[in-house]
């Protein structure tokens, strides 16, 4: 009996033992299977989480981009709205520039005019003149100077040497420049005398070749102002030796400086009230 119990408990045995390794093979073979599969699983998950990494980058980036981008849009919008009021200025500056131009170029035609206006009338006056003295004199000059119409006299047939009262020959010449003054209210006449360099050796009130050249000059403007021309019309003045044609190097030179210029010329302030009166015609048609 007690051989049959032992044979039995061991018949158990080595049939529990069977079944346990079949299980246990079992078993291993699913476990292997399962760290296969978490291996798969684990390999497409660090996968993932790389695609995740490189989307979130991506993302990061674009986003990024997209405020970039929406920046450069705001400054766009704004540096557009500032060259369109940059342009409006632009526009508005260069009409009033445009504008100012055409001021000035009309300015500038109505001084051309009046430039043209006064060459017509000094080319009228040297003609008068001309015609008027009517002496073919080589010591009596008739010519413009910087647009200022001038009579050129030698003192020869004005004056002695040394002298600054006028000779008999000189009342028809002056005369004759009187009737031209006196046809021109809108001219004055500068009276200028001009002596040579040789010091002056006379005696009296006269001190040297200055105050002859200026003693000379009145002389003619007084003799002027009696043959009728107004006397705020005329104006003395001497220049003596300091204004010489040509050197005084020679007797014949001496004589060229040796001479009186009148000098008929528009009056300033009458000069002045022209170019007055032409900018308020222009003011006038600018409003």
């Amino acid at each position: 009996m007690r051989k049959i119990f032992i044979l039995v408990v061991c018949s158990g045995m080595v049939f529990t033992s069977c079944v346990s390794k079949k299980k246990y093979t079992e078993l291993q073979a699913q476990y292997q299977e399962t760290k296969d599969l978490l291996n798969t699983c684990t390999v497409k998950l660090n996968d993932c989480e790389r695609e995740r990494s490189v989307s979130t980058t991506r993302v990061k980036d674009l986003e990024d981009r997209l405020a970039d981008l929406r920046q450069t849009n705001t400054d766009l919008i704004q540096s557009s709205r500032e060259l369109t009021m940059l342009t409006s200025k632009g526009a508005t500056n260069l009409e009033k520039s445009l504008e100012s131009l055409r001021e000035k170029d009309l300015k500038i035609s109505r001084l051309q005019d009046a430039l043209n206006k006064k060459d017509s009338v000094t080319l009228a006056l040297v003609t008068s003149l001309k015609k008027e003295i009517g002496i073919n004199d080589p010591d009596i000059e008739v010519n413009v100077e910087k647009a200022v119409v001038y009579i050129s006299l030698s003192d020869k047939v004005l004056f002695q040497t040394g002298k600054y009262e006028l000779i008999g020959r000189a009342d028809e010449i002056l005369g004759k420049v009187a009737t031209v003054i006196n046809s021109k209210p809108n001219f004055e006449a500068m009276v200028e005398g001009h002596t040579d360099n040789v010091p002056y050796r006379g005696t009296g009130i006269i001190q040297d070749n200055w105050d002859l050249s200026v003693k000379r000059a009145t002389s003619v403007v007084r003799a002027l102002n009696k043959l009728g021309v107004s006397a705020d019309r005329l104006v003395a003045a001497g220049r003596g030796e300091f204004d010489p044609l040509v050197p005084n190097t020679t007797p014949e030179n001496r004589a060229k400086n040796r001479r009186t210029r009148i000098l008929i010329l528009p009056k300033i302030d009458q000069f002045y009230e022209m170019i007055e009166k032409e900018m308020k015609e222009l003011s006038a048609q600018g409003n």
